[in-house]
């Protein structure tokens, strides 16, 4: 198991919490199965390393400025972004494998999450099931930052070694430009001969950023990390967006174009089983067609490459998703889905490494005063 070396868990605790008055503990939260039947070998290896983690920091506490480092466990609770239960146990030796087992007699008595909300100032969160809504809300009330790091792998450990303050500087150039631009024209090449167009209304959003680094008190958001995003306007002023144009995707070795008009995917053309199965899918769920972000991440700047999961890959370079944007204070949300179960935000990552059929041969912003600055050409960033 690859692991990070003890000086680069000190390097990136002060890279992610940069230094705060008031600080004074550090937890790292870890989730344990209900059900034996539902662990499996990465969330016991994700355990593990968080035990390793803990001991490690544990010997830097005064390093770190700090008064303590804790391992805080709790039953896990079920689902993504479910609220956090209402008790956790502060455990100093190997975690257990299964959640009834906090009762033993060698670890301490239950402690109510509120206690430790207000205890601790910094949270490290490689938990099975994600952390972020709950934490996201809780931080807001204490005003603790949180680092939450929901099935981490050790295949992103490289991703924790990188430079976040130069993340945080990069996808904050891109952040102020995107705060000021009015549009995106996006160009896309297939196959290096044919060439698609994509208009993207930005009036009336600000982007948003996913820089790895939390300097202010009251936040938390996902490690690793590294991108600026921004939700296409959706039409809810009651002004009509001006989101349209031919979007490619290549899904598998197929080439699908997607057909937009008013920020909604509303026809689907191309290759292979995937046009009839894109078609199925926005005739049944409408709002899967909802163009909900438009991101640009740079961690493909840094060496990093595709693990084949989302938390990581769309913050190696340019994405768009489709589907719900609520989230992230678009208006786009489980109401306009059928069910809870068919609501979806999926991420469309335009790198060689994920869809090498397809290059971003540009992306241009517009701003007001009908300036306009090419941010992207043939995949690499012109801003940095």
């Amino acid at each position: 198991m690859e692991q990070l070396l003890v000086e680069e868990l000190v390097k990136l605790i002060q890279a992610v919490f940069p230094t705060q008055r008031g600080d004074r503990k550090l937890g790292i939260l870890i989730d344990i199965p209900q059900n034996s039947r539902k662990d499996h070998p990465d969330w016991q290896l994700r355990r593990t390393m968080a035990y390793e983690w803990y001991k490690a920091l544990k010997l830097k506490t005064y390093a770190l400025g700090l008064e303590k480092i804790a391992l805080i466990a709790y039953p896990d609770v079920e689902s993504n972004n479910a609220d956090l239960p209402r008790d956790a146990y502060f455990i100093e030796g190997n975690p257990p494998s299964i959640a009834h087992q906090l009762d033993d007699e060698d670890i301490d008595e239950p402690v109510l999450f509120s206690y430790i909300f207000r205890e601790f100032q910094l949270f490290l969160a490689p938990t099975e099931y994600s952390t972020t809504a709950p934490l996201k809300n809780a931080a807001k009330q204490y005003g603790f930052r949180a680092a939450t790091m929901p099935g981490f792998s050790p295949q992103m450990i490289p991703a924790l070694r990188i430079d976040y303050n130069e993340v945080f500087r990069r996808v904050s150039i891109i952040k102020e430009k995107v705060d000021d631009a009015e549009g995106a024209e996006v160009i896309f090449k297939v196959d290096n001969d044919k060439e698609y167009e994509m208009f993207f209304d930005l009036r009336h959003r600000k982007g948003h950023l996913s820089s790895g680094r939390f300097p202010d008190k009251g936040t938390a958001g996902n490690l690793p990390s590294g991108e600026t995003y921004i939700v296409p306007y959706e039409g809810e002023k009651g002004e009509k967006t001006e989101t349209r144009g031919i979007l490619p995707t290549q899904l598998d070795n197929d080439v699908v174009l997607f057909t937009v008009e008013e920020n909604r995917a509303i026809s689907v053309e191309g290759e292979g089983d995937a046009v009839q199965a894109e078609r199925d899918h926005l005739l049944r769920e409408p709002a899967y067609g909802n163009m909900a972000e438009l991101g640009f991440g740079v961690l493909a700047d840094f060496g990093l490459t595709p693990i084949d999961q989302v938390l990581l890959d769309e913050k190696l370079g340019f994405h768009i998703a489709f589907g719900r944007s609520d989230h992230f204070g678009g208006a786009v949300g489980p109401k306009d889905f059928s069910s809870p179960k068919e609501v979806i935000h999926l991420d469309r990552i335009y790198i060689p490494a994920t869809q090498p059929r397809i290059s971003v041969k540009a992306v241009v912003l517009s701003y007001p005063g009908n300036q306009k600055e090419k941010i992207i050409e043939n995949d690499k960033y012109l801003v940095f």
